[in-house]
């Protein structure tokens, strides 16, 4: 039985990549019944081993072939028992199949349809294949990441797919949902990842118009211009972040570094920034990470080890709040957020592709449904087979 606020809801995620899976991974972590349609033949995982694909935790996995005469119409019927559904298809790809919302609402007028993109359903560029660089690289959330002296710097895919795309995803499914309960309306929740990172970057965008933010890359407060909250090198090749800004915390870092009284420029001073850097920089790289660690833990100083993924699931404070677990051997995140009442959980581990499809038709009340379709399903395989 499933624990946590979403306990009871049924998810219909239709398979895919990056964010729309992560968007499912996150509503099985906060309790939902999540069940994956997978294809027979999905091809080569992009992270290898399936059992180790972790957006796919806490799910069920059922296989359906949606070239068969009666795949599209199997999904249908899952989702007419489904509370959302989450595809992430190219526009225009779920119609074609004969699953696009106005056949799914038709079969099932309270459904939430969640649909998945990097460039939105509607525009000049809905129908072009693309990634989350370019996505974050139109929306204006990538020129500003990196050094005055260097090209934008790629944030991995986490400002666009997961934090523009995914999140954003089931905050409006979440919203749908709550209108669908309230009023038995469903409803289309188009989340498109330029929208998303745009929406994200809405305080530089009043910083912007106020003239509060340069144009130039690595020149403003919070992109590394200023010294006092950037990056700095140590002693063994490590590497400290310094996020002093408010004035009494700025006040703790020249002392721990040894410098007050060293007639340093003023904080607010900005034509003194690149001595001021010049200063930490070279105090920085006497010490190894570890002895600056010890030094500045606990302070307000606002200052931290860069860590590595690795080294991050080991970290005390996370150790102690329990922010990594281990799940069937595999060391991961564990559910964010907590809630007090309804806490979340993972579910288990990564399904094999296809492991409860008898089970899922079964108890979702398709009992003879799933025993006709299984048997068409072998059969016209068998028949396709040289």
């Amino acid at each position: 039985m499933r624990r946590g606020p979403l306990a009871g809801v049924r998810v219909l995620e239709l398979a895919g990549i990056g964010p729309g899976p992560f968007a499912a991974m996150l509503l099985a972590d906060l309790g939902a019944d999540v069940v994956r349609v997978d294809r027979p033949e999905p091809g080569a995982p992009l992270l290898g081993d399936p059992s180790r694909d972790l957006l796919n935790r806490g799910k069920r996995s059922i296989i359906v072939d949606l070239k068969h005469p009666d795949g599209a119409d199997v999904v249908l019927s899952l989702a007419e028992r489904s509370a959302i559904l989450i595809e992430g298809w190219r526009p225009g790809v779920a119609e074609r199949l004969g699953l696009g919302p106005e056949a799914a609402l038709e079969r099932n007028p309270a459904l939430v349809y969640g649909r998945m993109t990097g460039w939105g359903q509607d525009g000049p560029l809905a129908h072009a294949a693309g990634h989350d660089i370019g996505y974050i690289a139109v929306a204006g959330a990538l020129h500003p990441v990196g050094p005055a002296d260097g090209p934008p710097q790629i944030p991995l895919n986490l400002v666009g797919d997961f934090g523009g795309g995914a999140l954003y995803l089931v905050v409006g499914c979440l919203a749908a949902l709550h209108v669908a309960r309230s009023t038995g309306r469903g409803q289309v929740v188009d989340a498109a990842i330029v929208d998303g990172t745009a929406h994200l970057t809405t305080v530089f965008a009043g910083l912007l118009a106020g003239g509060a933010w340069r144009a130039e890359r690595g020149r403003n407060l919070l992109d590394g211009g200023a010294p006092f909250y950037s990056v700095y090198a140590t002693a063994d090749g490590g590497h400290m972040a310094v996020g002093a800004l408010e004035p009494q915390f700025y006040a703790e870092l020249p002392r721990l570094l040894g410098l007050a009284g060293a007639g340093l420029p003023a904080q607010d001073d900005v034509r003194g920034w690149p001595a001021l850097r010049a200063r930490f920089a070279a105090v920085f790289a006497t010490r190894t990470r570890d002895e600056w660690t010890d030094l500045f833990e606990g302070t307000d100083a606002c200052v931290a080890p860069v860590l590595s993924l690795a080294e991050a699931q080991h970290h005390p404070h996370l150790v102690a709040r329990g922010t990594f677990e281990d799940h069937a051997g595999v060391r991961q995140p564990a559910v964010a957020p907590r809630l007090s009442y309804t806490p979340g959980a993972v579910g288990g581990p990564p399904p094999a592709p296809g492991a409860h499809t008898e089970a899922v038709l079964a108890e979702w009340g398709l009992g003879a449904h799933a025993r006709h379709w299984l048997d068409s399903a072998a059969a016209g395989r068998t028949r396709e087979e040289p």
